[in-house]
């Protein structure tokens, strides 16, 4: 399997990079992203699955960079505007890196050669309050000012899906909807309803859903736990 990874220079991106080159099922790595990627310690006897690209702009793909992304088999989306950077940020530029760059990677891979009949499957990180729809329950969003952050990942959730279903069987997509994502240093915030996941859980679980599909195109915090936990269960135990 040939695996794009979008954000591999990111804090669940370089977690992924790491799980990826120890996993058999996964044989070619591109790691696309706008910082150079780090390289995860012990897996030197896996680097010759790696390929790495530097881009500041996912908005428009080079001509180089296309051609890494053929015959790509599945793409893992994970580079967005964290919240706590919404600040600093002016909100064009949120709107372009939290939505446009993962719609643009989504109509790339289904549009750069492929060799192989099967869909390639992309999956989105979004966030655990991220509404497609403004009916639901936004009360957490409107306390804490994220309320068009929260809005415009919904959009991009809703948008990608339905790409894939207009793509006439080329691309089948799933989003992710984690909680806070945890490390050990991390500070989780104190911010009501919101779960928590460990890092090693939610990559291991996005990369069970890239090699053995989808079990469904929305996966909750839950569902992210559980099936990160079961495979990393079923390694020990191999």
């Amino acid at each position: 399997m040939k695996l794009v990874i979008g954000g591999s220079s990111g804090f669940v991106g370089t977690e992924l990079v790491r799980q990826a080159l120890s996993n058999p099922a996964i044989t070619n790595i591109v790691g696309v992203s706008r910082r150079e990627t780090p390289i995860p310690a012990a897996s030197a006897g896996h680097l010759e699955k790696l390929t790495f690209v530097v881009s500041d702009d996912f908005n428009s793909y080079s001509d180089s960079l296309k051609k890494e992304l053929e015959n790509a088999d599945a793409c893992i989306w994970t580079i967005a505007t964290t919240p706590e950077h919404l600040k600093s940020q002016s909100w064009e530029e949120t709107c372009k890196v939290s939505r446009d760059y993962a719609i643009t990677a989504i109509k790339t891979l289904a549009e750069v050669p492929r060799k192989q009949t099967q869909p390639l499957r992309f999956i989105y990180i979004s966030g655990h309050f991220a509404p497609r729809k403004k009916t639901e329950d936004m009360k957490v969003l409107e306390e804490h000012g994220m309320m068009a952050y929260g809005l415009l990942r919904g959009e991009a959730e809703s948008r990608i899906l339905e790409l894939a279903e207009q793509s006439n069987g080329v691309v089948q997509a799933g989003v992710a909807k984690p909680g806070f994502i945890t490390a050990p240093g991390k500070v989780i915030p104190n911010i009501p309803g919101l779960p928590k996941i460990e890092l090693h859980d939610i990559a291991a679980a996005l990369l069970d859903q890239v090699v053995n599909g989808f079990e469904k195109d929305t996966l909750s915090n839950d569902d992210l736990t559980r099936i990160g936990q079961k495979v990393l269960r079923d390694q020990q135990t191999a």
